[in-house]
């Protein structure tokens, strides 16, 4: 994935001027941000910014965020870490990760660095630092001695858009990175829980394993769709497709709610297989589609090797029910916001499929 800001230094200062003075007139009660596709409609009082969800199974909606919401989770982010910290964006600025650092930046009155996504240019100030990443950049990160460098010098680098990973995230701290794992969604202005914990206000709570998310950041709603609002929303909570449980007082995500398929007669988590494919190699992708022999077929996305290699090099972490049963050879497709592009991937899948 890329990020559109990838001109000269003078083109991203520009950039970075224009970005904070809309979120900070935002923030004092300015209009509000349009961040989603098409033109901007009527929006009402309260609202802050509307951002489109990254639609990685083709489905975007239009996730309304008041100002209240967006000023309780960058006062959230303050309690946790302590104090201001100026936040650079390495992520596009029109979904809800990259909006949130500028948020953060703009209400501590801090500007925010713009940089690519291969972070080329990083430059911390040493006043207090922060930044926002998905778990594939910091891999890259890590190949790169003078980025790990750079990284070594920010306070806080917080990891979303997809699971960190036990040997990701014990790679980082051997390499002297404050690393932290945060979970949530565009409907809870970005990542309210932080290595497990939630942040000051946040409540969060488990519903037949599904995990619910309530408290002042979240969203107002979807953008003309009360129905859709209404089935996302429980007793005032958010109620997630997110599978959890607690383990020592913090919250671990075990999967989607739809990860669990039956393939063979055989129920499968496709966690399990995505968390076994990722201690190989970061840089993979499952998902499963349907299959006339065994109804729903597992798939493994990767940069390189052969299915027979994968199965045996998988074997001894998952039942041989589990094991894919199709590979396919790819970079991993991924949508603006950095996940994997779940629409591309089945096209893909069905591609190369014979």
């Amino acid at each position: 994935f890329s990020f559109p800001v990838l001109g000269s230094r003078r083109d991203r200062e520009t950039q970075v001027v224009t970005m904070n003075t809309d979120v900070s007139r935002m923030l004092d009660g300015g209009p509000a941000l349009w961040l989603a596709d098409g033109p901007a409609p009527r929006l009402p009082r309260g609202v802050g910014a509307v951002v489109q969800t990254s639609g990685t199974t083709g489905s975007a909606r239009r996730v309304v965020l008041s100002r209240d919401a967006l000023r309780a989770a960058a006062g959230a982010a303050r309690e946790r870490v302590g104090g201001d910290l100026t936040w650079h964006l390495a992520l596009p600025g029109r979904y809800v990760a990259g909006l949130m650092v500028q948020v953060r930046s703009a209400a501590a009155g801090r500007g925010t660095p713009v940089v690519p996504t291969d972070l080329e240019g990083l430059a911390p100030t040493g006043d207090g630092d922060a930044i926002s990443l998905v778990p594939t950049q910091l891999h890259r990160a890590l190949g790169d001695a003078a980025v790990t460098k750079r990284l070594r010098a920010f306070d806080l680098i917080l990891l979303g858009g997809a699971p960190l990973g036990n040997e990701l995230r014990e790679r980082a701290r051997d390499a002297g990175l404050a690393v932290v794992e945060s979970y949530g969604m565009s409907e809870t202005c970005g990542g309210v829980v932080w290595d497990g914990t939630p942040l000051p206000g946040v409540g969060v709570g488990l519903r037949d394993g599904r995990v619910s998310i309530g408290g002042p950041t979240l969203f107002d709603g979807y953008l003309g769709d009360p129905t859709a609002t209404a089935a996302a929303m429980d007793a005032g909570a958010l109620l997630t497709r997110d599978r959890g449980h607690w383990t020592n007082g913090r919250l671990v995500i075990t999967g989607r709610i739809d990860d669990v398929i039956v393939s063979g007669g055989v129920n499968v988590d496709l966690a399990e297989v995505r968390a076994a494919a990722a201690r190989l190699d970061p840089e993979t992708a499952v998902l499963a589609v349907p299959d006339a022999e065994w109804g729903r077929r597992v798939v493994l996305f990767a940069a390189s090797g052969d299915l027979a290699g994968w199965r045996e090099a998988l074997a001894s972490a998952l039942p041989r029910t589990w094991l894919p049963r199709q590979l396919v050879v790819t970079p991993i497709p991924r949508t603006p916001g950095g996940k994997p592009d779940r629409e591309a991937l089945n096209r893909l899948a069905a591609y190369g499929y014979h």
